[in-house]
């Protein structure tokens, strides 16, 4: 099993940045894959990024250019930086490990609050 503790949510003005970190613990030699998905109000939940054990990166297009994964596999953490902040990005961002395989199993962690004010 995989055990992720998000940090790092809060409330910024639009146009700052806040930086979001996601701790791993468990059978991380297991996944693959991990990233950030978030919700907003009356919306689905939505990737915003991921990282692959080698590094190649995946962004939504709604972020392209503002917010930059990285993952540190010596800490099993993963960091999501997120600058030029919009009121659209408000939501609780999760933090998401996956691993591939025959069968897909993914692991989340509480989520975290982030406000965006205009």
């Amino acid at each position: 099993q995989v055990q992720l503790v998000e940090s790092g949510g809060g409330l910024v003005q639009a146009g700052g940045s806040l930086r979001l970190s996601c701790a791993a613990s468990g059978s991380i030699f297991s996944i693959n894959t991990m990233g950030w998905y978030r919700q907003a109000p009356g919306k689905q939940r939505e990737l915003v990024a991921d990282i692959s054990r080698g590094g190649r990166t995946n962004y939504a297009d709604s972020v392209k250019g503002r917010f930059t994964i990285s993952r540190d596999n010596a800490l099993n953490t993963v960091a999501l930086q997120m600058n030029s902040l919009k009121p659209e990005d408000t939501g609780v961002y999760y933090c998401n490990a996956r691993r591939y395989g025959m069968i897909t199993d993914d692991y989340w962690g509480q989520g975290t609050q982030v406000t965006v004010s205009s």
